[in-house]
């Protein structure tokens, strides 16, 4: 059968109707993390309170002693303590003792090291900010990860962690660790000038013994006298310290064994900064 045209009985064709393509997109994955990061910036470039900053600053005595005690011990020289070693300096340039002629050049080595960490951290600290969450917990990861150097070598066998005895030659891969303990030792005490706790130098007694007994408020009642308190407590705790180095070094574990404590003290410095109290506006972060 044919249809016209125009013939009404002609069955309609169907006109293709072009549908809108409806794009799926995936929803965005990471919204949440868009508001992570800023949040975390936030977070660590606050400032924190340092009114109870005196209990990490003991602990960092307490190192301080127990470094130290341990390093003089083997090497014949200090890390934090830097009397002791402009005296040997000055004793090697006059009349260096026969049995450690070149004893000198590692107290160079460990004063040089020593400033230059100050120089490194003051300023570090300035354009960061002396106060944040993120300075504080930064330069107190840096001197947790030279500890780890240190007593990484020294478990390694590397460099020896026992005393020489009476041998005229000097073990220059000693000077290493040795420099890597001084100028992480820095950071700490720059750490207490910028908190404002300078009482605590954390590496020095003779000023603190001088300025605990001439306190007018020696005898107050506990609660009474803060300072006093503070100075008490570092200088028990770098005694303390340097009992236990002397003790953990004549045992199994020997130098490396004090090193790996001390880096734990300083990694557990390093974490409580994360979690602690951030600065009230109304109180002048100034340094």
């Amino acid at each position: 059968m044919v249809f016209q045209a125009n013939d009404p009985q002609r069955p309609l064709e169907a006109t293709p109707v072009t549908l809108p393509t409806i794009e799926r997109r995936s929803p965005d994955p990471t919204p949440e993390k868009q508001d992570i990061l800023p949040s975390m910036l936030y977070y660590f470039g606050t400032d924190l309170d340092p009114i109870h900053a005196s209990y990490n600053l003991v602990i960092c005595f307490f190192v301080s002693g127990l470094v130290d005690s341990t390093v003089y011990d083997a090497w014949g020289c200090f890390v934090s303590m830097q009397t002791g070693n402009t005296i040997f300096i000055a004793l090697g340039a006059s009349s260096p003792p026969s049995s450690k002629p070149y004893g000198w050049a590692k107290s160079l080595v460990s004063l040089i090291s020593f400033l230059i960490g100050c120089v490194f951290f003051s300023h570090a600290s300035r354009f960061l900010g002396p106060l944040r969450r993120g300075t504080l917990v930064l330069s107190f990861w840096v001197q947790t990860c030279l500890m780890i150097a240190s007593a990484a070598l020294v478990q390694a066998g590397k460099v020896s962690g026992k005393a020489d005895g009476d041998s005229t030659d000097i073990q220059w891969l000693e000077i290493l660790p040795l420099a890597f303990l001084s100028f992480q030792s820095a950071g700490q005490i720059v750490s207490t000038r910028f908190l404002g706790i300078t009482e605590l130098s954390t590496v020095v007694l003779t000023s603190l013994y001088c300025d605990l007994v001439s306190d007018p408020l020696l005898l107050a009642p506990l609660l009474k006298n803060e300072k006093r308190n503070r100075r008490a407590c570092g200088q028990l705790a770098l005694l303390g310290g340097a009992i236990a180095g002397g003790w953990i070094s004549l045992s199994r574990g020997g130098m490396a064994a004090v090193l790996w404590l001390a880096a734990g003290l300083k990694g557990f410095i390093a974490v409580s900064w994360i979690f602690w109290k951030e600065m009230h506006s109304t109180i002048n972060s100034s340094s």
